[in-house]
């Protein structure tokens, strides 16, 4: 694969105000961070909604309403809705966005998990807001629900919709419920997934974490899927990054994933992190995509039909 989609995570919901001041919270912020990623280089944006008083995920329709209207307003970016929303969140509220905006793309994880946070109590000593520390201490005895009977109800509104799963793949089991689903006609071929690596309770981000599910995904799929890697956190974002271009595939960077442009240094927008691994793509002979070459690539549905 000689032409690298990028795509920019702007805020998700599993990174922390106190962690970074640089970390988007209001509607405007995270519409402006992601026109910035684009800019930058970045053919796809994955977008989260915060509350913008105080940071928290938020699943308000009226948050993501402004969010992807502003977007669409200054550019051409595939806009990727989250269906993971937040811990606790409903499957109706993690499904709205897709009913209510008919998005290109949105992801969709593939299985249930622990996934957890609490390593952060260690490290993080001030807290902004009073609902961050809870929040992490309640990662510890959380599980991250993905049963089947939800996973039909997503891929069932996706499909209504003409939006593309992007098919989230923390653990070797989330490639094996891939191909169940698409036997039973949830899924459609080609598949687009991303490998997530380094989340607690997931796969690692070592390279031998990325080529098991690599060559587990070859064995399944054949060519019928393309694939994207997420490296968590410093300096993974940038090495799992680097790995993923020798075997043909795409690349997330964000501040959703990871705060730091390098060592103990905070990345102060989504673009510094996007152009940092534009220059890698480039430095390694790799051309990075248009957002209108990544809609073809991807076989994506077009701008122009989204309702928002």
């Amino acid at each position: 694969m000689e032409e690298i989609v990028i795509t920019a995570a702007i805020t998700g919901a599993a990174t922390f105000p106190s962690q970074s001041p640089y970390i988007p919270i209001t509607p405007k912020q995270i519409a402006d961070e992601a026109v910035r990623a684009w800019e930058a280089g970045a053919a796809v944006v994955h977008i989260h909604a915060r509350d913008p008083e105080d940071g928290r995920p938020s699943a308000s329709i009226d948050h993501y309403r402004e969010i992807v209207a502003s977007i669409k307003s200054r550019c051409d970016v595939i806009i990727c809705i989250t269906t993971g929303a937040g811990a606790g969140m409903s499957i109706d509220q993690r499904t709205a966005t897709i009913s209510t905006f008919k998005p290109e793309l949105a992801s969709l994880n593939m299985g249930s998990m622990n996934f957890s946070m609490h390593p952060l109590l260690k490290r993080i000593k001030e807290w902004k807001f009073e609902w961050e520390k809870p929040y992490v201490e309640g990662s510890r005895d959380f599980v991250f629900s993905n049963t089947f009977a939800s996973l039909e109800t997503i891929t069932t509104v996706m499909k209504q919709h003409d939006t593309k799963p992007e098919l989230e793949i923390y653990d070797t089991s989330h490639l094996y419920n891939a191909q169940f689903l698409a036997q039973e006609g949830f899924l459609e071929y080609p598949l687009h997934m991303q490998f997530v690596l380094g989340v607690m309770g997931g796969s690692q981000a070592t390279n031998y974490d990325l080529v098991h599910l690599k060559t587990t995904a070859d064995r399944l799929f054949g060519d019928r899927y393309t694939w994207s890697v997420i490296g968590t956190g410093w300096p993974h974002e940038f090495r799992m990054g680097a790995v993923a271009l020798t075997l043909g595939g795409h690349i997330r960077v964000g501040l959703e994933d990871n705060l730091l442009i390098s060592k103990g240094q905070l990345a102060k927008s989504n673009a510094e992190l996007v152009e940092k691994m534009r220059r890698i793509c480039e430095d390694l002979g790799k051309k990075v995509a248009s957002s209108e070459d990544a809609r073809a690539m991807l076989q994506l549905k077009g701008l122009d039909k989204v309702a928002f």
